[in-house]
């Protein structure tokens, strides 16, 4: 909010203040922003309150909030504040009657609370409307809104209000006075599950008639083809964002080769130089009218297939920016399509997609093709690759892989006709792939973002790189040498993200052919050119990275705000001392396998006020719970993976106690944590939305209980929790008792320990509790009854992943050797997906749909029954064991 920002905000008298949140004409973005500007000028003026002994008087200020309309994850978050608890709870209490209440009972809730509560803040000044992460809306609350409050409980809108619940999708609004806010250009509705976008598009067409953006991320019942009648209704309308989460399937395990009946036309020419009518959005307005879209995100829509894009490609030719990323359904064919058509894209994200040969080929359709000696000598840079800005391709499966006519359905234009007749058919396709990304790279002069990550990048595309704006540069995992990124470097000046993360090859020297003098250290090379001319806001680096490097790049780094230290990275404790002084305006740090200590960790927490993200993983050294007793209040993101084993529930609680902001926590081999950590959890981060927790001692093995309390958890991990085995490290096992176990084990190809851990309908009864929750993720191996029970009917849509893992350690003795793998897979149920397996519902469980997996099947062997009592006693054991000192 614009007043919040100033820093004289905190000087306004109280009767001002007062009188200006009063006022119809306050204009907010949302609700929250409100509420945190009220929460900030309290805390600068508590002491002034407390001497005048108007605490009381003066914080009824904050009752002018709308409670009703918070976002769910901040309303139940500031249950600990001291100013806000009461209200939270009243919020948070309001906020999930909401969400159970039919439309057609609205009318009974109106009855009973004060109506102003239930509106949205809206006036002649609106510009934008911020209503992301609130479950309770609806479109009658919406419809409420912006309707004249006399005529809110007349018949009409009382039966109107009723129909809603049978038909939300027509909506009857000529009869209604609906007002009109000719300001408001944005709208945003992302994470409001209950919301149905087709009555929701109805009144901003009515009410916003100069909407310009929609933001309606995670909805899952808007169909693409539902495009054109939110163009119609909103015809100034230029940027759509429907993003929704990921597909949990590895693109790169499967390949797409039709995602329709049909195949795709292809709109190619045979020898990549095509003529400009080609481009003519004329052949096109036999279909409805092209729409004046120029900014359009579809991120992680797996169910997107080819005819889908398609219908994109001819109705929104206008295009200037696109994201498929995670579309695994389309193929690469419809990619280039769209490609050809949309000739004013000048940002393209086809990240996790089949983007391959055929797309690269569109991007660069007006180069003559000839041999690959030859191609990069004849540039004409009047193509769509000379002209784009962004270019994000990792992790594209087509361009490493080849999809032969075998492969594909016979009929209509099939790729065996492409192939005889296309550029004499196909070579080896490491040598194609690399002639045309080599030709993309000589073409994209103008270029201000790339990544190409998780690619076959070679050292030449680099060197034939013909751009010099890149202010982003992503080449994670890929084979190149430090002397290419180093000669990129050296001519864009102008970058500030740069991600080599995972390039194993950097340490090798590369003879670049260009004439350009390069030491025989490569990463030297490369830092000291970082260092000479850059001013870097956020790097991800990993092989070559430290002490030294950390030095040559001081100049670069004064403005670093983000920096992550991947594998093969070593700073050293030098270093890492040092950061916070090199880097006073770290806002996010992120460790992997470095040697870190107390004394480190506790310097940078007291250094970098900014903090918000604080990563450390796998890294070795002494930590103890020392590093978090200091107060870090502006700490939104945790993760300790495999770094704090000692941690217990104390220890959690002073970890609440000091991280008491925190929105998502992750805490992986803390296995000394017990049952009693959910309730401690849930008490100290009422707030959360994001919690992974996996070989956290016992926490899960009695089932789920006081987590249900992060009511606001969209994404929860749930892993090794319950039941962990570990045959090697506990002597008070007998050996006997343990041969016996073992012996039993290894005739079993499916372990199936049935008894304490999560129950069976635990998925239906997270998604009744937590109106946010999209994404579930649980093993098999920690289910009381051996599996999860899928439910038909659920409150919302989400995610649910099952994993099955048998999780044995290897237990040796000096006659006797048993080797059990670490986290071995009995049965991944992602990677043993194929296309066919997974199903795209329009109801209910949205996105993979996993096969249910019924572990008790398997017939127990001779002798289980046995072995049962003892393998509870040396739980019971190892656990004792596990909490004594040694």
């Amino acid at each position: 909010m614009w007043a919040m920002s100033h820093k004289s905000f905190v000087n306004i008298p109280y009767s001002l203040l007062l009188e200006c949140v009063k006022h119809p004409s306050l204009t907010v973005d949302s609700e929250m922003h409100l509420s945190d500007a009220l929460l900030i000028w309290i805390d600068a003026n508590i002491a002034q309150l407390e001497s005048s002994n108007r605490v009381e008087d003066d914080l009824t200020i904050l009752k002018e909030i709308r409670i009703s309309i918070l976002p769910l994850w901040f309303a139940a978050g500031k249950r600990r504040s001291s100013y806000f608890s009461k209200l939270s709870d009243e919020s948070v209490n309001s906020i999930l009657r909401l969400v159970k209440v039919h439309p057609a009972c609205l009318i009974k809730v109106l009855e009973d609370v004060e109506l102003k509560h239930l509106r949205i803040r809206l006036t002649e000044y609106s510009e934008k409307v911020n209503l992301s992460g609130c479950p309770q809306m609806t479109s009658a609350i919406l419809l409420l809104s912006v309707l004249d409050s006399l005529h809110c409980l007349d018949p009409t809108s009382r039966k109107i209000f009723e129909c809603l619940d049978k038909d939300q999708s027509r909506i009857p609004l000529g009869f209604l006075p609906i007002f009109s806010f000719e300001a408001v250009q944005e709208v945003n509705i992302c994470k409001c599950h209950a919301l149905h976008l087709e009555s929701a598009v109805e009144c901003f067409s009515k009410s916003f008639p100069s909407l310009r953006t929609i933001k309606a991320a995670y909805h899952l019942d808007f169909k693409t083809l539902n495009l054109h009648k939110l163009v119609q209704k909103c015809p100034m309308l230029c940027e759509v964002d429907l993003t929704v989460d990921p597909s949990p399937v590895i693109p790169t395990k499967v390949s797409v080769v039709s995602s329709s009946s049909a195949l795709m036309p292809l709109v190619l020419n045979k020898s990549i130089a095509g003529d400009s009518s080609l481009y003519a959005t004329s052949v096109y307005h036999s279909g409805p009218s092209p729409s004046k879209i120029t900014k359009l995100t579809l991120e992680g829509r797996s169910d997107m297939c080819d005819a889908d894009l398609e219908f994109i490609s001819k109705y929104c030719v206008s295009l200037g920016y696109i994201n498929i990323k995670g579309c695994v359904s389309v193929t690469d064919v419809c990619i280039s399509n769209l490609i050809r058509r949309c000739v004013k894209l000048q940002s393209i994200i086809v990240c996790d997609t089949s983007f391959g040969v055929y797309s690269i080929r569109a991007l660069c359709s007006e180069v003559p093709y000839c041999n690959s000696s030859a191609l990069c000598g004849k540039r004409n840079f009047n193509t769509l690759a000379s002209n784009l800005q962004m270019l994000h391709m990792a992790c594209c499966n087509a361009l490493t892989h080849v999809f032969w006519a075998s492969s594909f359905p016979c009929g209509g234009c099939g790729m065996k006709d492409v192939i005889d007749n296309d550029i004499t058919g196909f070579r080896h396709l490491a040598g194609v792939d690399g002639m045309y990304l080599l030709e993309l790279m000589c073409q994209a002069r103008k270029l201000k973002s790339l990544c190409l990550s998780g690619t076959q990048l070679a050292d030449k595309a680099l060197y034939n790189f013909s751009g010099s704006s890149l202010e982003m540069l992503d080449v994670s995992d890929t084979m190149i040498s430090g002397a290419a990124l180093a000669y990129m470097v050296h001519g864009n000046s102008g970058l500030k993200y740069l991600n080599a993360r995972g390039c194993k090859n950097l340490f090798q020297q590369e003879s670049n052919g260009r004439g350009i003098e390069f030491s025989s250290y490569p990463c030297a090379d490369l830092f000291a050119e970082l260092g000479r001319t850059h001013k870097l806001e956020e790097i991800v680096l990993g092989w070559g990275f430290s002490f030294l490097s950390l030095e040559v790049l001081k100049p670069a780094i004064k403005l670093l705000h983000s920096i992550t230290v991947g594998l093969g990275g070593s700073l050293g404790e030098d270093a890492l001392r040092l950061l916070p002084t090199t880097c006073p305006m770290l806002e996010l740090v992120v460790l992997y396998f470095q040697v870190i200590s107390d004394s480190i960790i506790i310097n940078i927490l007291e250094s970098l006020r900014r903090l918000q993200v604080l990563a450390i993983c796998h890294c070795l050294g002494d930590l103890s719970i020392s590093s978090f007793k200091l107060p870090l209040p502006n700490l939104r993101k945790l993760k300790l993976e495999r770094v704090t084993p000692w941690m217990t529930n104390n220890d959690l609680v002073i970890l609440t106690q000091n991280c008491s902001e925190l929105v998502e926590l992750s805490l992986v081999g803390c296995t000394l944590l017990s049952s009693d950590s959910q309730l401690i959890i849930s008490q100290g981060w009422p707030g959360l939305i994001s919690l992974h927790l996996e070989e956290c001692g016992d926490i899960t093995a009695y089932g789920v209980t006081s987590l249900f309390n992060c009511i606001a958890l969209e994404d929860l991990l749930l892993r090794h929790n319950a039941l962990y085995l570990n045959l090697g490290t506990h002597e008070a096992a007998s050996r006997q008792s343990l041969k016996k176990i073992l012996k039993v084990l290894t005739s079993i190809a499916d372990v199936n320990m049935q008894g304490p851990g999560i129950p069976r309908n635990f998925i239906l009864d997270a998604a009744s509790k937590m109106p946010m929750l999209r994404l579930v993720s649980l093993d098999l191996c920690d289910a009381s009854d051996g599996d999860f029970e899928i439910p038909d009917f659920c409150y919302h849509c989400i995610y649910v992943l099952l994993f099955l893992t048998m999780h044995l350690r290897s237990y040796s003795d000096s006659r006797n050797s048993f080797q059990y793998a670490d986290s071995c897979p009995v049965d991944s149920l992602l990677l043993n997906l194929n296309l066919d397996e997974v199903t795209f519902r329009n109801k209910l469980f949205r996105g993979i749909r996993m096969p249910k997996v019924k572990t008790n099947r398997v017939q127990n062997p001779e002798g289980w029954e046995l072995i049962k009592p003892t393998l509870r006693e040396l739980q019971a054991k190892m656990r004792e064991g596990g909490l004594s000192s040694h």
